[in-house]
């Protein structure tokens, strides 16, 4: 019962090059490109179909083992888009370029960022790591250059000197943290999406997004758990 894929045309060809080589694309940009790569490529364009244009491309990744995936900002909760490697989901995916030295830091990184409250690593906590590596010690200068180019290739973002992991680090190893990290990696209650940045209900230990904990709580007078139903003590963003 396998339906026919709808064809590749030049327009899904050109749309695909362009994110790959972003890494990630916010989704108004996506809509924009979309639109663009329709029209110079003569294909028809509809303005609400960027999820079947997607889905085609989708179809003929598939037998490589790729796919793009939408997936949701930690800090504004807009939509992105990410060419996501499924054949390997361990931090292996994005070592090219990366020394196994720099791979490690970056999954040190990553253990503090997903084992603390808040989803934060301060850089100090992380510079601390760098002589503790085992591939070989890292000195503070040069880690601080490696977390420069994990930020600059958007595996982490910043924030007056805390870390988090960036929006195409959540999309693409999504599945690999709920995995390695089962005790502790939540997916937010709203969304059902990995939530590193969360608010966590002191009761019952569920997480949410902050976008979400925003959108949830808009419309009620008294914020409660949507699951123990207890009052949610966290301050609403």
């Amino acid at each position: 019962n396998t339906v026919m894929a709808a064809q590749m045309t030049d327009a899904h060809r050109r749309f695909l090059q362009v994110l790959m080589s972003n890494g990630i694309t916010e989704g108004s940009e996506a809509r924009k490109l979309h639109q663009h790569c329709c029209e110079t490529d003569k294909v028809y364009y509809a303005h609400d179909k960027l999820d079947d244009f997607i889905s085609t491309i989708n179809s003929h990744l598939q037998p490589l083992f790729m796919q793009i995936r939408k997936g949701i900002s930690e800090d504004d909760g807009r939509a992105h888009y990410a060419v996501v490697n499924l054949a390997e989901t361990e931090v292996t995916k994005m070592a090219s370029g990366y020394t196994e030295i720099e791979l490690e830091l970056f999954r040190k990184t990553m253990d503090l960022i997903i084992l603390s409250e808040n989803g934060f690593a301060s850089s100090t906590d992380i510079l601390n790591l760098a002589d503790q590596l085992k591939t070989k010690k890292m000195k503070k200068k040069e880690a601080e250059q490696v977390l420069k180019t994990f930020v600059e290739d958007k595996w982490l973002s910043e924030k007056n000197g805390e870390y988090t992991l960036h929006t195409r680090c959540i999309i693409e190893m999504e599945q690999y943290i709920l995995s390695s990290y089962q005790d502790v990696a939540r997916k937010c209650n709203i969304c059902h999406s990995l939530a590193i940045q969360s608010q966590v209900c002191e009761s019952c230990g569920i997480g949410m997004h902050l976008p979400c904990v925003r959108k949830y709580f808009r419309a009620q007078t008294e914020p409660r758990c949507p699951k123990c139903n207890e009052f949610w003590s966290c301050d609403i963003p």
